[in-house]
């Protein structure tokens, strides 16, 4: 884990950092034998307590918000339990994913503590859009080859583990997702093509300023494993930030854009 994190915006009232792949943000029951977490890191290095706002899940990279005070956590905790905040994510997914669709599955709740049957059932929203897609001449399940897709997904509710139990219960799982994904495609991202995390990013967040009242809009670049396999798949263009389009790296695997995925 990095000795200091990126720091995207900070003011006297709240803090955004990019948080990375596999660090928790705080201590849990769940997190016994870790040494480092979020919070501590970033008190450390700003010299000031700083408290949580929102969730982001261990294996997720980018964007995350904490407050710098009590009160400006409450205000902020409030904006978020009252799904005022606009949140964007990009994923890559295996196969081609949906054009445009909203995403509407209710979730039971994920606390590690009781069995998922006894849990509620809460409503869960989440609006995905597929950006890009490649498919490459390799056999990874049982198919000749194997196609896989970029999707934004916008969550408009907050549940645990949300965006990646949508996409795969739609028959899109995220690769690197241990959990609700498939070994075999993890298993090839991480040995064949050096991508060995959850690939999904928080890279916007929309919330209005607790104190100043104004909207505040925070962007947040892809790690360098994401953005180099953007890079190779010919999707630097949709690299938070980026402009235009670009052509896949033939390197030592050839991509194919998938111009028009339901023609095959």
């Amino acid at each position: 884990m990095p000795e200091s994190l990126p720091i995207i915006y900070q003011d006297n009232h709240l803090i955004a950092v990019h948080k990375p792949a596999g660090l928790l943000v705080h201590r849990s029951a769940l997190a016994r034998g870790e040494k480092h977490f979020l919070l501590q890191t970033l008190r450390d290095q700003i010299g000031q307590r700083v408290y949580p706002v929102h969730r982001l899940d261990r294996p997720t990279s980018g964007l995350i918000v904490m407050a710098l005070s009590s009160e400006v956590a409450s205000g902020l905790v409030e904006e978020f339990s009252a799904q005022r905040v606009a949140k964007r994510y990009l994923a890559v997914v295996r196969g081609i994913g949906p054009d445009c669709e909203r995403l509407d599955y209710a979730l039971r709740e994920e606390d590690g503590s009781r069995p998922k049957a006894d849990m509620p059932a809460m409503p869960a929203v989440t609006e995905v859009r597929r950006l890009d897609s490649v498919e490459l001449p390799v056999s990874v399940d049982r198919y000749p080859t194997s196609r896989y897709s970029l999707m934004e997904a916008r969550p408009l509710t907050g549940r645990r583990h949300q965006i990646r139990r949508h996409l795969s219960r739609r028959g899109y799982p995220i690769i690197g997702d241990a959990r609700h994904g498939k070994g075999l495609h993890n298993r090839f991202f991480a040995a064949q093509l050096d991508c060995p995390q959850l690939l999904l990013a928080s890279v916007e967040l929309s919330v209005r300023h607790p104190v100043s009242g104004e909207m505040l809009r925070l962007h947040c670049a892809l790690d360098p494993v994401m953005t180099q396999l953007f890079e190779r798949f010919g999707w630097a263009g949709h690299l938070p930030g980026a402009s235009g389009s670009s052509q896949p790296l033939l390197s030592n695997m050839r991509v194919t854009n998938v111009q028009n995925p339901e023609a095959s």
